[in-house]
């Protein structure tokens, strides 16, 4: 768990990310956090307004890191499959750099108000759009067959997303090393055949 906290808000934030990975969102109290913040649950709301606005704020944090991850992999001129390694590696590093809220992130948004809900989607559906737009480029590239992008996309996250289901920090592999083995299988499936 980080040790070094910008401000109040934010080690709460960080509590509450560990307290909903472990127990889910719906299990936990606003005491949970506050006993875990050796506090007073009712101080908890001069930082905070409601256990809600610590969801929002972890979705949403997380959700513009990977918005401004694939947008920087689509401005920089690469070809589709360096692109696609950058991605992957991008998307792995997100996940990897915070635990529990990539947890939270990926498992507990449907908890989300129904506004937000929609805002969240719309935010993945843009990120979703940046990796079809990858795909597209190794197409027209006539390095990658032509696929479902649609279909692609989302095999490719989930690839990449499950690894919040078994990474260990201090596993056999690092990080950058998941990316690149996870980006030898994917594009293994992307590749044109190329004619004898």
């Amino acid at each position: 768990m980080p040790t070094r906290f910008t401000n109040r808000k934010d080690q709460i934030v960080q509590i509450a990310a560990e307290l909903f990975s472990k127990k889910g969102y719906s299990a936990t109290s606003m005491r949970d956090i506050a006993e875990h913040m050796k506090m007073e649950a009712a101080s908890l709301y001069n930082h905070i307004s409601s256990k809600e606005d610590i969801l929002h704020t972890i979705c949403f944090t997380t959700a513009d890191r990977f918005i401004n991850a694939i947008d920087e992999v689509n401005d920089i001129y690469f070809n589709g499959e360096e692109k696609l390694r950058m991605a992957v590696k991008n998307h792995i590093q997100i996940l990897t750099d915070n635990m529990a809220e990539a947890q939270v992130f990926l498992r507990e948004w449907r908890h989300l108000n129904e506004e937000n809900i929609q805002a969240f989607i719309q935010l993945r559906d843009r990120y979703e759009k940046g990796i079809q737009s990858i795909l597209q480029t190794g197409i027209d590239e006539n390095v990658f067959q032509e696929v479902d992008k649609k279909f692609a996309t989302l095999n490719i996250l989930s690839s990449v997303n499950w690894i919040v289901e078994w990474y260990r920090p201090d596993g056999n592999m690092s990080p950058e090393e998941i990316a690149d083995k996870i980006s030898d299988f994917l594009l293994t499936g992307l590749h044109k055949k190329q004619p004898f």
